[in-house]
């Protein structure tokens, strides 16, 4: 028997395979996939990713944001955790939590053979911006013309 809205079978929601960074940071995370449950169950508030994450890579560059909060739980797979304070392993059943202005920045690595899957819950404020502590690379709002820049405000 088909789902019915508000349930959905998260394999019927059309993964993203793509990023928005330039490069040489979109080789970094690709190939990956992110279905979007948040966007197709109507969330507003709220964001949602079902991520895939493949062997030998990133799910982001280690980055900070100003106002989002975001929680991770792992699913299936084994992520190295890297904060401010050092690395950490995860596993299925872990959980990891980054708090609105915290300042620590954060990321996960794929140092496994196998594919790591993972559920990212994060707010979602329009004022937010994230910097990248470990490379040239900052997000900034929406009113600025160009989300991507260079820590000196150039575009990428």
């Amino acid at each position: 028997m088909p789902l019915r809205a508000p349930a959905l079978d998260p394999k019927s929601v059309e993964p993203r395979t793509h990023s928005g960074y330039p490069e040489p940071f979109r080789s970094r995370v690709l190939p990956r996939e992110k279905r979007p449950l948040g966007d197709a169950l109507g969330l507003t508030k709220v964001g949602v990713n079902l991520t895939t994450l493949m062997p030998g890579r990133e799910s982001s560059m280690r980055h900070r944001h100003s106002h989002e909060e975001e929680f991770v739980y792992v699913l299936e797979g084994e992520l190295v955790l890297r904060t401010d304070g050092g690395e950490q392993v995860l596993v299925a059943g872990h959980c990891a939590g980054f708090p609105s202005g915290s300042g620590d920045a954060h990321q996960f690595v794929n140092r496994g053979t196998v594919p790591a899957v993972y559920l990212e819950v994060g707010t979602r404020d329009p004022a937010d911006s994230v910097v990248y502590p470990d490379v040239d690379l900052l997000w900034n709002p929406p009113e600025r013309p160009h989300r991507y820049t260079r820590r000196d405000g150039t575009p990428y």
